[in-house]
């Protein structure tokens, strides 16, 4: 295969790997994960673009006198409910590349 040829070849493989991706982060955007904290008093649902669709908190875990702890716990539910939806893409990412890494996607 001439080297023309070759790089003709490439281009195409990767324009249709970026639009694989592109249907596949679509897909995902759609998809949610749930999280929790505190034992189930704090539940967030987070969907693929890491955007928190919702927060319950139990009302046994508001204290007034203990802000600090409801704070620590939305944070804890959040931050678990965004790592399960990176972790989510980067499984897709491999399933998609191979198991390449690619800088730049979702932590590869």
């Amino acid at each position: 295969m001439s080297g023309k040829k070759m790089f003709g070849s490439l281009m195409k493989q990767a324009q249709e790997l970026q639009e694989r991706m592109a249907k596949m982060q679509e897909e995902a955007a759609e998809k949610t994960v749930e999280a929790t904290a505190g034992g189930g008093m704090v539940t967030v649902i987070v969907n693929g673009r890491q955007e928190v669709l919702s927060v319950k908190i139990d009302p046994e875990v508001v204290n007034p006198d203990d802000i600090d702890m409801l704070q620590d716990l939305v944070m804890a539910a959040v931050n678990d409910g965004i790592r399960k939806t990176q972790e989510a893409m980067s499984e897709q990412m491999k399933g998609m590349t191979g198991g390449m890494k690619i800088p730049g996607l979702f932590g590869g």
